[in-house]
């Protein structure tokens, strides 16, 4: 799928098969590939009667932090963790536990970092993100967040679609399906990656699952075409592009004519959203037209392909009515193994290539009037262990995977700002206070949209089915 061709004008139904079965070039694989629009009319796409009731956020920008960051080292400073650091942990935490890497019985560890508090709300940030600690009291953060999964690829998918095994709804998916998209040339569900790797769960944390595929997340770059396939194949300009376009759109009609198949007209119209976006798309990339003050804010670089970068893309996104934008930042798993990923090299170099960014993306949003509107959220698929792993006798200092407790923060959109929610005991390890499960969250991000999330449901395999299973509660003590 990565070479350019010129798209035929197809005079078979036959042939138009075999093109979009075959090579997969070409404006066919930027439709195939996830450029999906939902009907010529984007505000009328919406399912009756959503939302449920008067929405507090119209859009959602999403910050994972893959890998799972270290909640101990970042935001939740244990006094006696330090003081304990290097002796064995109780048989009583550990007792069934079952973790990823950890063998034996393990010693707890300290963080080497300082913590301080700051701002009027008086929250508790480490030295490795001054620049987050400069907007908490816009934050609300949750130090009980917890999970069921304890492996990467499980746990992004069970964060992104309320069930650990491919094959559900993305969140974005299912806002998309109920609320639809508010912009005619961009999609309403746009996904960036920053860091060497894409995420464990692959592309199905951003999936339609059984929803109609126009759901799915569309994958953007910072750098280049944001779309592959973007620009027209050499030796095809726009007037045969748009004979191309209007050639496979009869087709489409005829073939519908025949079966009823409501996919195809979805075809049609996801060619013409990619067609759109040839106008649409390439402006996004302009950062530079943002300014040199804009530009620090984030320390986004122009053509660089970064995470400060894909904040502020994601941000111009918003402004032109994509209604969910989902960031992933790949390199958080600190297993101490080596110093590419140890908390002692590793973690700061992430905490230094997402701060600013992160924190500028808030402040950016406040002074633009969006914040009040749009829902910002941070966090990982879980938190890390206060014990060392020392994986394989490793003397680099690490934490294994830990789903019991963790901290995410977020902002906007109808959530309590200088909130600190939750406690943990003296070692971190499990929460004193209540916890903020995966269902749970999605259930009050779906409130904030105005969605019930009991309501809001999908037949397929015979049975109803919604992004939080058979679980969810709203947090109405996160909400302002």
């Amino acid at each position: 799928m990565d070479t350019h061709e010129s798209m035929p004008i197809l005079s078979s139904l036959a042939g138009r098969r075999r093109f979009l079965q075959g090579t997969a070039a070409g404006l066919g694989s930027l439709a195939l590939n996830g450029l999906f629009a939902r009907g010529a009319h984007a505000h009328a796409d919406k399912l009756p009667g959503l939302p449920h009731f008067a929405p507090k956020a119209k859009r959602i920008v999403w910050l994972h932090m893959a890998g799972g960051p270290s909640q101990l080292d970042l935001f939740d400073p244990k006094p006696t963790l330090n003081r304990l650091d290097g002796e064995e942990i109780p048989e009583s935490y550990t007792r069934g536990e079952r973790f990823a890497f950890i063998k034996g019985t393990p010693r707890l560890l300290g963080s080497p970092y300082a913590f301080a508090q700051h701002g009027e709300s008086g929250a508790q940030v480490s030295e490795l993100l001054p620049e987050t600690a400069k907007v908490v009291d816009q934050l609300c953060f949750v130090h009980t967040m917890k999970t069921t999964q304890f492996n990467h690829g499980p746990a992004q998918i069970f964060m992104n679609t309320g069930h650990g095994r491919i094959g559900r709804p993305s969140m974005g998916a299912w806002l998309d399906y109920g609320l639809g998209r508010e912009a005619e040339d961009l999609p309403g569900f746009v996904v960036m990656l920053s860091g060497k790797f894409a995420p464990s769960g692959g592309n199905s944390c951003w999936g339609p699952g059984f929803l109609p595929t126009v759901h799915q997340g569309v994958r953007f770059r910072s750098q280049g075409d944001p779309v592959l396939f973007l620009s027209n194949p050499s030796g095809v300009d726009s007037v045969s592009r748009r004979s191309s376009l209007n050639a496979i759109a009869e087709l489409d009609r005829l073939h519908h004519k025949v079966t009823g198949d409501p996919e195809t007209e979805t075809r049609i119209a996801q060619y013409e959203l990619a067609h759109r976006m040839q106008d649409s798309v390439p402006g996004l990339l302009d950062l530079a037209s943002e300014g040199e003050e804009t530009l620090a804010l984030y320390g986004a670089q122009p053509g660089e392909a970064s995470f400060a970068n894909n904040c502020l893309l994601a941000r111009r996104l918003l402004e032109r009515g994509s209604r969910f934008v989902q960031l992933y930042d790949w390199g958080w798993d600190s297993h101490g193994t080596a110093p590419s990923d140890d908390i002692l090299e590793s973690l700061p170099a992430r905490c230094r290539a997402t701060d600013r960014a992160s924190a500028g993306l808030v402040t950016d949003l406040a002074r633009r009037g969006m914040l009040e509107d749009t829902i910002v959220v941070w966090g990982g698929e879980f938190g890390r262990t206060p014990m060392n792993e020392r994986r394989n006798g490793s003397t680099f200092l690490g934490r294994d995977h830990h789903p019991h407790a963790f901290t995410m923060w977020f902002a906007g959109g109808g959530f309590r700002p200088g909130m600190s929610f939750g406690e943990t005991d003296e070692l971190g390890y499990f929460p004193t206070t209540k916890s903020v499960e995966m269902h749970d969250l999605h259930a009050t991000l779906m409130h904030l949209f105005g969605i019930d999330h009991e309501r809001l449901t999908y037949f397929s395999q015979g049975r109803n089915f919604r992004l939080t299973d058979v679980g969810g509660l709203v947090q109405h003590q996160l909400l302002g």
